[in-house]
């Protein structure tokens, strides 16, 4: 089962950096936590912005859902006798993708917590 969405993902993941996932808060003491955030924003060195990973991981993932499909429909047509590669490229995809989800329940986990917090 291969992510169908992969490009609409891109796309909304490419307009967000750290500025757009805060809000501007400020306590009692007149402090602006957007601040102390601001170099998050910035690309780390490898030229990569967090919604560049993201993305690059989801096309990884989706990529490997394709090649399993495509393994699985060889094997199902005869035009493949090996089932050995078939099923470790089904068992890649497969972790790959209960791997992401574990990934997204933290990050949703972690934002519900955040959410929680007084100020």
């Amino acid at each position: 089962m291969a992510i169908n969405t992969v490009a609409q993902m891109n796309q909304t993941l490419k307009g967000y950096d750290v500025n757009n996932w805060t809000k501007n808060i400020e306590s009692r003491d007149g402090f602006d936590f957007r601040g102390e955030f601001s170099e998050l924003s910035e690309t780390s060195q490898s030229g990569k912005s967090f919604g560049d990973f993201l993305a690059d991981s989801i096309a990884n993932v989706n990529k490997l859902q394709q090649d399993a499909n495509i393994a699985m429909e060889r094997v199902a047509s005869g035009e493949s006798q090996n089932i050995h590669e078939t099923l470790l490229a089904v068992e890649k995809a497969d972790i790959a993708f209960r791997q992401m989800n574990q990934i997204r329940m933290k990050v949703i986990d972690a934002y519900k917590e955040i959410m929680k917090m007084q100020m």
